[in-house]
């Protein structure tokens, strides 16, 4: 018996590296003169299933006939979170719950089109039917997936999608979490648990959309950039791939035309290019796309026009998208952007609001921006999973740099199945957000059990996997384990750390930070000898308590955390290898119920409403003056308050 345990305990270890599958497709739809797109966002029928019995909705097919024929519906926005809408305790729902809505096709669709339904994210499982029959199911949450439903349609008539969503979370999924059964007043309930700190949001989180395509189309662009030495010539290459029928006849031989245009829509570049549809763009002068403050102009964008062409030069298909012409390159003490070296100043994030949860809020995303503007940051890590795709292409516009992470989070109990998935993830994250310019890094986990037996391995895998879908950007993961524990930091090229010294490790003792962050960011250099960032440090603030001397949870305490870890930033600086600094968080968020959080997590230095703590206007006057001293940017006319006029 001792011996079959054991060979089951080492078989738990060995992870075999499999295949995952690709995705294909998948571009941001917009329109073109080949090309309409249909929002199908708006009031659906909502309908939760009983957690005792989550898949009866199936079993009795709901997906065949309205949702109202088999259960009462309440109305449920999309997009948006489930789970703050209603009065009753749909908050803490456990399992799967039914949108359905109906929609007319136009006619004009039926000709020579091909009719597409795009999801950017359902949290966590999809399932979807279009008029009673099943087009697509889908795992992983805050990513886009599609179908093509040309054939399942009714054109000049009402149709009708059905989707069911389960938010259920176990250790194989990506994020983990477990399901239990527990007794309550009632008897027994189903009862959802994870590690991870932030509230577990379901539901039709970003945008539906129906879109058409002819019937030989572009399928995938990708696109890559570099710059000349000097940075006074750009190339861009890009790569398409086309579905359809047209791109299988011999006597058919397609071909791309090219057009690079520049901001005032001026074509600075175009190229024709042979059968194997890929190619490359010329452009001097160039602009080249700067983050925001190293350049006074930030985040230039050139538009790629893509035609594709057939032998007689019919125009098939058109699809435009921007592109940043930038280059990025790192070693073991620094990150360059077109050859000059980077220091992050920035944020964790989470898509976090009232009411909505974690649905796209385009009124939320810019004011966001504004205040990332307005805070002087230069960076954010999507943490802890992809953001929406309007937020990418956002930063692309504002010169925001974005550390990429997928939705891997406290990571544990290693497994075959889990690997698999973890690479999925990342495989889907890589395919959407490759050609953004705005993403400079790709963080394949945040706080992972680092320090466990098959940790080592795992991480190689996963690590080496990301390398092998693009080597154009460095890769890191955010690490709380101590570095003398940690296996995962030799396959990574950047190392990034979380810790909050003063809160949880001796809780309110400010003499307890400035040495112990350079000790350790020290320690992490000279274990890997490869760049370090400090991913996430601070402590919860309850807005307007204020106590003298400072206290846990008051602003004065939570300014004196930051200002001790800026002197320790100071004197990593001058070492070299120290690259980046990230509060923890831009804003407060909300979190699972317990008694150590008072509505959630307060460790924003923006309020949850996105007002600013006392903190906000220190970091202020750090990010600013950080960035006349590093990038010879100008300091804003009111980031001093005025005081006197001091005459001698």
């Amino acid at each position: 018996m001792r011996i079959m345990g054991l060979w089951r305990f080492l078989k738990s270890l060995i992870l075999v590296n499999k295949e995952v599958p690709q995705t294909r497709g998948m571009l941001y739809p917009r329109e073109s003169e080949t090309r309409e797109v249909r929002s199908l966002d708006g009031i659906w029928n909502f309908v939760r299933s009983d957690q005792a019995n989550p898949t009866q909705g199936v079993r009795d097919e709901w997906y065949a006939k309205e949702l109202s024929k088999s259960r009462p519906t309440i109305p449920m926005p999309v997009p948006a979170s489930y789970n703050d809408i209603t009065t009753d305790n749909l908050r803490d729902h456990v399992g799967t719950v039914w949108y359905d809505r109906k929609f007319f096709v136009p006619r004009s669709w039926s000709k020579d089109q091909r009719i597409w339904l795009r999801f950017g994210s359902v949290h966590y499982e999809a399932y979807v039917w279009i008029n009673g029959q099943k087009v697509v199911k889908h795992e992983m949450g805050h990513l886009p997936f599609e179908a093509e439903v040309t054939d399942f349609l009714n054109y000049g008539a009402e149709n009708r999608i059905t989707v069911m969503c389960d938010n259920a979370l176990i250790q194989t999924t990506v994020p983990q979490g477990r399901i239990t059964e527990v007794p309550n007043d009632g008897g027994m309930t189903i009862v959802q648990s994870y590690t991870f700190d932030f509230f577990n949001y379901a539901g039709i989180h970003r945008s539906v959309h129906l879109y058409t395509t002819p019937r030989t189309f572009i399928e995938e662009v990708e696109v890559t950039t570099n710059l000349s030495k000097d940075a006074t010539v750009g190339e861009v290459f890009y790569s398409v791939s086309v579905n359809g029928s047209a791109a299988n006849e011999a006597d058919n031989v397609l071909h791309i035309q090219a057009n690079l245009y520049d901001k005032e829509g001026i074509l600075v570049a175009n190229a024709t290019s042979d059968q194997k549809l890929g190619g490359k763009l010329q452009v001097n002068p160039v602009k080249p796309w700067w983050p925001y403050l190293m350049h006074s102009e930030p985040g230039y964008l050139y538009q790629l026009e893509i035609k594709l062409l057939a032998t007689n030069d019919e125009l098939l298909d058109v699809y435009r998208l921007k592109v940043g012409i930038r280059t990025l390159s790192w070693n073991s003490q620094q990150f360059l952007i077109n050859g000059k070296p980077v220091y992050f100043r920035g944020f964790g994030r989470h898509e976090d609001s009232d009411i909505r949860g974690k649905g796209l809020d385009n009124a939320l995303m810019v004011r966001d921006f504004n205040l990332l503007k307005w805070i002087g940051a230069n960076a954010y890590r999507t943490s802890h999973y992809p953001y929406s795709e309007e937020s990418m292409q956002f930063a692309d516009e504002h010169g925001i740099m974005i550390i990429d992470e997928c939705p891997s989070v406290d990571t544990e109990n290693f497994s075959q199945e889990l690997l698999g998935k973890h690479k999925s993830s990342l495989e889907q994250l890589i395919h959407r957000d490759r050609n953004h310019p705005s993403v400079v890094m790709w963080s394949i986990a945040n706080e992972p059990r680092t320090g466990s037996v098959s940790a080592d391995s795992y991480f190689e895998l996963v690590a080496n996997f990301t390398r092998s879908l693009d080597k154009t950007r460095p890769i890191t993961a955010a690490i709380a384990v101590p570095n003398t524990q940690d296996k995962a930091g030799r396959s990574l090229d950047i190392i990034s750390f979380n810790r909050y010294n003063a809160w949880y490790s001796n809780a309110g003792r400010l003499d307890m930070i400035t040495q112990n962050v350079i000790d350790e960011a020290i320690a992490w250099n000279k274990r890997y000898n490869k760049p370090i960032i400090m991913s996430e440090y601070g402590a919860d603030t309850l807005e307007g308590l204020h106590m003298q001397p400072a206290y846990v949870w008051s602003e004065e305490f939570q300014t004196e955390v930051f200002s001790r870890h800026f002197k320790a930033f100071d004197e990593l600086r001058k070492k070299g290898w120290f690259i980046g600094e990230f509060v923890w968080n831009f804003a407060d968020f909300k979190t699972a119920q317990t008694y150590t959080r008072v509505g959630g997590n307060k460790k924003g230095v923006f309020t949850r409403a996105r007002q600013p703590k006392a903190a906000a206007h220190l970091l202020r006057k750090r990010y600013f003056a950080l960035g006349r001293d590093l990038d010879q940017c100008s300091f804003p006319d009111d980031l001093f308050t005025y005081i006197a006029d001091l005459i001698s």
